[in-house]
């Protein structure tokens, strides 16, 4: 389909860990804005606060730069954030 435009959610410019979708989506990427004093990112398969199914394992971001994360969940969307970040998540 010529000209398609994907639709999706994104949840803007948040600094805490934060359950992003109570729903099964399609995790796209992360844009990381801002990163410091030991900044870490882990992703989970989660519609509450649970920890039990890992998307994205640990990983230290580095400010202004944008990570895709091509991956479905089943439950929702839960990001864990340590130290100082500034994101936003976008999926479908």
């Amino acid at each position: 389909m010529p000209n398609a435009m994907q639709r999706g959610g994104y949840k803007s410019s948040f600094s805490a860990t934060a359950n992003i979708a109570a729903r099964p989506v399609d995790l796209k990427g992360i844009f990381v804005s801002a990163a410091s004093g030991g900044p870490q990112i882990t992703v989970y398969d989660s519609a509450t606060t649970t920890t039990t199914d890992l998307v994205v394992a640990l990983f230290t971001p580095v400010s202004a730069t944008y990570y895709p994360m091509p991956a479905s969940t089943e439950a929702g969307l839960y990001v864990v954030i340590s130290g100082t970040v500034t994101c936003t998540v976008f999926f479908a």
